[in-house]
């Protein structure tokens, strides 16, 4: 289980910002992904990339070409789209016979939302 980080841009800058200037230490989640509104995960979630990660799941094509003859997408519109999921931490690209294959990487996605804050954190399982 991983949590992601959601932190609008404003703040990750004045984040940065005082941690340049020696006033605070870096935050132990600064590595992790993060995005800067829950919506912009869902403008990733779309219904054609949620088929597109089931049928990652279940058929486990074996490179990118079978992916595309598998979702009826095109290949460069693909790869652009699971360079996304993968920034994302949805999935993995491991490189298998110098092809790469895309690998699940999560298996659900929880979100708490804060109705009174900016503090949303996603929970990828």
């Amino acid at each position: 289980m991983s949590q992601v980080k959601i932190q609008n841009i404003d703040s990750l800058e004045q984040e940065m910002r005082a941690v340049a200037r020696g006033e605070e230490p870096a935050p132990e989640d600064a590595a992790q992904t993060s995005f800067n509104s829950v919506e912009a995960l869902a403008r990733l979630l779309t219904p054609e990339n949620r088929k597109l990660l089931a049928i990652i799941r279940d058929k486990q094509p074996q490179s990118i070409a079978e992916l595309a003859t598998l979702s009826g997408r095109a290949a460069p519109n693909l790869t652009r789209t699971l360079a996304k999921m993968e920034s994302a931490g949805l999935i993995k690209m491991k490189t298998l016979n110098r092809r790469k294959t895309p690998t699940p990487a999560i298996q659900t996605i929880r979100l708490e939302i804060d109705p009174y804050s900016q503090n949303d954190r996603l929970i990828l399982t």
